[in-house]
């Protein structure tokens, strides 16, 4: 059974981006036979995230409560937290030994986000580091394949050059290769346009209620073509009918196209339906949810952490046989 890992950053409730892309992808995974390993990567939150380090705790509550709502079953696979794990530190440090300064500066996202964001906070070294924590959370669990979008595929090649590169100074094959599983990717935009996300303010979630959902659908943008009710739309580009695609019938959806297409149907309307057949398919996710409690994440959370450290230790022994010669000097 080949070993698969993938894990988010604590920023809170998910939201239709997180869940039909991401999530939505490891219940497959799980169902494909893979052995899965997911994770809460509260040690990645702080390279950008110094500032709300007090919100991580209630942050990875509310996360793993929608993994679990969505289907994430931890008695399939295996739940951690990051942080609770020291091998993923001291493998990253000692990691960090043969990675060439080179790799992380040419990284393209690296670059991308110190022009972008302009940010004082993100000139760290741990900002810059992040491909080699990344590459640490992969290489502990001999992960043949990581689930990634193709914005992070710089990210993980330098986790198999990582690899490459330790098992070739020691002389060991230690340390498995990963591969890339480039994810199937459920193009889900925003209320405003633009991609889903929590930063931009724009998100449906899980946890919002049927009338917050309500409000967000009816304000969201639509075919920006159609200024008038009889103007024919363009459903492809439309926010709306990329909804419908997920939440409405298939029938129904391509009826909702060529409707839209000769203006037979305007913009409200189209938004009731939709409204309407989102809250019934969320509904029992919603149901579901209130009733688990921060205690039963925490006990599941706490088996998982335990039984991801004795695979991670397996890991690092070997790391530290092959760097020093033995595991421990006082192992005995």
């Amino acid at each position: 059974m080949e070993n698969v890992l993938s894990g988010m950053r604590p920023t809170g409730k998910l939201h239709l981006g997180n869940l039909y892309g991401a999530v939505s992808n490891w219940t497959r995974l799980v169902s494909e036979g893979y052995n899965c390993y997911f994770f809460v990567a509260d040690l990645h939150a702080l390279t950008t995230g110094l500032s709300k380090v007090s919100e991580i705790s209630q942050n990875t509550i509310e996360m793993v409560r929608d993994w679990l709502t969505f289907g994430i079953d931890p008695s399939k696979s295996t739940i951690f937290i990051q942080s609770e794990i020291p091998a993923h530190s001291e493998l990253t440090l000692l990691l960090s030994m043969i990675t060439p300064l080179g790799w992380l500066l040419r990284n393209p996202t690296y670059k991308e986000q110190i022009e972008n964001l302009k940010d004082n906070s993100i000139n760290t070294f741990g900002f810059l580091g992040y491909p080699v924590l990344m590459s640490s959370d992969i290489l502990l669990y001999d992960a043949s394949y990581v689930p990634v979008g193709a914005d992070q595929l710089p990210h993980l090649e330098i986790a198999r050059w990582i690899s490459r590169r330790f098992n070739h100074l020691f002389n060991k094959n230690i340390l498995k290769e990963p591969k890339p599983l480039l994810a199937p990717v459920s193009k889900i935009l925003g209320t405003d346009g633009r991609k889903m996300s929590k930063s931009y303010n724009n998100a449906i979630y899980l946890s919002d209620s049927d009338e917050i959902t309500e409000k967000k659908i009816k304000k969201s943008y639509t075919d920006p073509q159609r200024k008038r009710r009889d103007d024919p739309g363009r459903p492809e580009i439309c926010p709306i009918f990329a909804l419908h695609r997920i939440f409405t019938d298939k029938n129904k959806t391509s009826e909702i196209s060529t409707v839209c297409r000769t203006a037979d149907i305007g913009c409200v309307e189209c938004k009731k339906i939709l409204i309407s057949n989102l809250n019934n398919t969320l509904a029992e996710y919603r149901a579901k949810r209130m009733e688990i409690g921060k205690n039963e994440i925490l006990d599941m959370l706490h088996d998982g952490t335990k039984n991801a450290k004795i695979k991670a230790n397996e890991t690092l022994d070997r790391v530290r046989t092959a760097v020093f010669g033995q595991s421990s000097f006082f192992k005995s």
